[in-house]
């Protein structure tokens, strides 16, 4: 059974016994919380998700769309693949570069 972790997010149908997981395991969730898409999935239990924004540019009065690439841990209970809309959320640091996890696999996008 999969334990309350405070965002409006459905939890994963499958379990897992990874104490990384922020539904089976011990980690907690705060900060930000991001959408984005998986661009690559090579690492063991490790997504990286591009995420798109705007940002406004004061000098020219418009806006420009940039991009960043998130790394972020992947349960094996929510096995993201590339493709996939996923939603991420902060965590303690797991790793050099993660301080992410995936919450849930976005449906419909």
């Amino acid at each position: 059974m999969a334990r309350d972790i405070g965002l409006d997010a459905k939890p994963p149908e499958k379990t897992c016994e990874d104490p990384n997981c922020c539904w089976h395991g011990k980690l907690a969730v705060r900060g930000q919380i991001l959408e984005g898409i998986v661009v690559s999935d090579k690492m063991s239990r490790t997504v990286v998700v591009k995420r798109e924004y705007s940002k406004y540019t004061s000098k020219f009065e418009r806006y420009e769309r940039r991009h960043s690439k998130i790394s972020a841990h992947n349960p094996p209970c929510i096995s993201a693949k590339v493709g996939d809309s996923v939603r991420i959320a902060e965590c303690k640091p797991l790793s050099k570069t993660k301080s992410f996890v995936v919450v849930e696999k976005m449906e419909g996008k």
